[in-house]
């Protein structure tokens, strides 16, 4: 796990560094608030010790800032003083720090706050993924699509560019179910993600949307990208073939794909690539169509 230490003193750093060499942890080290917040948004440590008495910056400051941060405030803090002051400790631990350690170290204690410290870190983030997966098809489910959702399109509306979404729904799938059992259908979703899965990169973003119903968030991609890789998916998909006693069970999907061009909000993303899925849907299911294919005719 990563440990970032930000301390104006060399001196400390050094000795909090070899105080936590046997941890096995990647230690950073900032010797300012200015460049521990910026490593700390750059590398995302699982824990920050902070000292409280810095030029320029108390510890104090930045902690609030880390706070403040949505992507940093769940970073557990401890906090670092050469001061045994009782109003600092309550102040520090109100403003949202885990632990206090008092200067000079103590090998000991120093190491055993900080395994605390990382514990109840790891089982937060295994709580939060939790939450966000989805347990039939270990996706992520539609409330971690939302969040990532709207992370991206704060992120293009901050820099620009553009990215993708598809959405796909099994076709017939009510069929499976009522003929077959929900066994078959839980085993041909399960199928299906990890299809869909397979095809995509690290950055994508594949999520079950409910139900019969994935989404792909595809980043830094136009409609043209991400329908290619709809199409990838939709041919996978068609070769799944699950053997019931003798009989061949298989499934399609039909694909909708839109990209941000020419769209105000996430949400209107949303209602494009759903109407892109069922235009797909009504022209006979198992492919993929883009929602602005009618515009781009047109416009040739």
């Amino acid at each position: 796990m990563k440990v970032l230490i930000i301390d104006d003193s060399p001196q400390a750093l050094k000795i909090a560094q070899a105080r936590l060499a046997k941890e096995n942890l990647d230690i950073l080290c900032a010797p300012n608030g200015k460049k521990g917040l910026k490593m700390a948004r750059s590398s995302r440590p699982d824990l920050i010790l902070l000292d409280i008495d810095m030029p320029e910056m108390s510890g104090f400051e930045i902690c609030r800032m880390l706070k403040a941060d949505e992507e940093l405030c769940i970073i557990p803090v401890i906090f670092l003083t050469a001061s045994d002051d009782q109003e600092n400790k309550v102040k520090g631990l109100d403003m949202g720090a885990v632990d206090y350690v008092t200067k000079p170290f103590d090998a000991f204690e120093l190491r055993a706050r900080v395994r605390a410290a990382l514990r109840t870190k790891h089982l937060q983030d295994l709580l939060i993924k939790y939450a966000q997966v989805d347990p039939l098809t270990e996706l992520w489910n539609r409330r971690a699509l939302m969040e990532r959702l709207a992370r991206e399109w704060s992120r293009v509306q901050r820099h620009g560019g553009k990215f993708s979404l598809i959405m796909a729904d099994l076709d017939d799938f009510k069929h499976i179910n009522d003929n077959y059992g929900h066994a078959v259908g839980d085993t041909l979703l399960q199928e299906v993600a990890r299809a869909v899965r397979g095809e995509c990169r690290k950055i994508d973003f594949p999520a079950r949307y409910g139900g019969e119903e994935f989404t792909v968030l595809v980043p830094q991609q136009s409609q043209d990208s991400a329908a290619n890789l709809a199409e990838r998916c939709r041919n996978q998909i068609e070769k799944i073939d699950i053997d019931l006693h003798g009989k061949d069970i298989q499934i399609s999907a039909s694909f909708g794909v839109a990209d941000t061009d020419d769209v105000f909000s996430s949400e209107e993303l949303l209602k494009k690539a759903d109407k892109a899925l069922y235009k797909a849907k009504r022209k006979g299911k198992n492919r993929v169509e883009k929602a602005n294919a009618d515009i781009s005719k047109k416009a040739s």
